[in-house]
């Protein structure tokens, strides 16, 4: 009971973190092909490991019963997909010395007040390079997931073990009566 609880939490914890990287690793498919270009390892490997472990994520969540009956064979997937995504990162490694911000301060502030309103400009200023950032982030959920299917792996190894002393043994008694019995 409660390790198909935690399983399904930590499932659903899956395909939260999957989405966003589906989402993000899309964008740059999306951009190399609209440019006619090969789209780089360290981008499809994740991808594709990112797509499959959300359809395999979801079909485990929505068949709980035979994902509980069949927890070894489950087990081995997720153990395969902790490789894949550990090869993802690997090839997104690079990512992880990047810098994606430049933050800066000015001396100078302004305030101009008008008829309007008030309207001013900051100090501060924040420079975000979107497509690092987004790479550093699929690289972040990568090792993330890496971790959770590692986690749900152990669960179901845990589950298998606690089930398989559970089992009922069921004895059919049967009784025959003849038909050819003189009265």
């Amino acid at each position: 009971m409660i390790g198909g609880l935690l399983f399904t939490f930590w499932r659903f914890f899956q395909i939260v973190t999957l989405i966003p990287t589906l989402g993000m690793l899309a964008y740059f498919v999306h951009q190399f092909q609209k440019q006619n270009l090969l789209t780089p390892n360290y981008v499809l490997v994740l991808f594709i490991v990112s797509v499959l472990a959300a359809a395999w994520a979801l079909l485990t969540v929505f068949r709980r019963k035979s994902t509980r009956d069949s927890a070894n064979f489950v087990s081995f997937i997720d153990l395969c997909f902790v490789g894949a995504f550990i090869a993802g990162v690997y090839e997104l490694r690079n990512i992880a010395q990047a810098s994606c911000t430049n933050f800066s301060a000015d001396n100078r502030f302004s305030l101009t007040i008008n008829n309007s309103g008030v309207s001013g400009s900051s100090p501060f200023q924040l420079n975000v390079n979107k497509h690092c950032a987004m790479l550093k982030a699929s690289f972040a959920f990568g090792i993330m997931n890496c971790i959770f299917f590692a986690i749900t792996a152990f669960l179901l190894l845990f589950m298998h073990r606690t089930r398989k002393d559970d089992k009922d043994v069921v004895v059919k008694e049967t009784y025959r009566r003849r038909s050819h019995d003189s009265r």
